[in-house]
């Protein structure tokens, strides 16, 4: 049987789940809801094969989410990964690299 990570964010990749979250309700009802499930959906896919994932910077990897121009940003750990940033594709990423 797999073995499933336990998925764990930090403070400031929750914050900016939360805060793309609120911007996409604000643009049209629901959407905010489906960026939520865009994210459930990387993270279960995260949670089963983390290694399915490219490496983008020493030992941070990245998932896509579809639809969305976002990417988790997250470090895998014996048993958990954790989550760094929830960055949009066109910020600098230069920010999210000085969480480390």
């Amino acid at each position: 049987m797999p073995v499933k990570y336990k998925v764990v964010f930090t403070p400031a990749a929750r914050a900016e789940v939360i805060e793309a979250q609120e911007w996409y309700e604000s643009e049209a009802p629901g959407l905010g809801r489906r960026f939520r499930g865009a994210v459930d959906i990387v993270v279960g896919r995260m949670s089963t094969n983390p290694r399915q994932f490219p490496i983008v910077f020493k030992n941070i990897r990245r998932a896509l989410l579809r639809r969305f121009p976002y990417s988790l940003f997250f470090i895998v750990e014996e048993r958990s990964l954790l989550v760094l940033a929830c960055f949009h594709a066109s910020r600098n990423p230069s920010q999210w690299k000085r969480r480390i």
